[in-house]
């Protein structure tokens, strides 16, 4: 498999709507589900969710990548 190197991504930078800019990006986990985990983006200047990550157990592409 020539693109099992790209199966998962983590975000390192995302645009905050309170900091009006592209800020780094503190990847914590929420919840342990059944279908898989879930993750959080916080803002690292001023804490604000600035989006969310599933990822998902099983077969498929298991990867569920939502930016709010």
């Amino acid at each position: 498999m020539a693109n099992a190197s790209y199966r998962d991504f983590d975000a390192t930078e995302l645009f905050c709507p309170n900091c009006r800019k592209a800020v780094p990006v503190r990847k914590r986990l929420l919840l342990v589900l059944a279908e898989g985990d879930r993750y959080d983006y916080t803002c690292v200047y001023c804490g604000a969710s600035v989006g969310e990550k599933m990822v998902t157990r099983g077969d498929g592409d298991g990867l569920t990548f939502l930016v709010e």
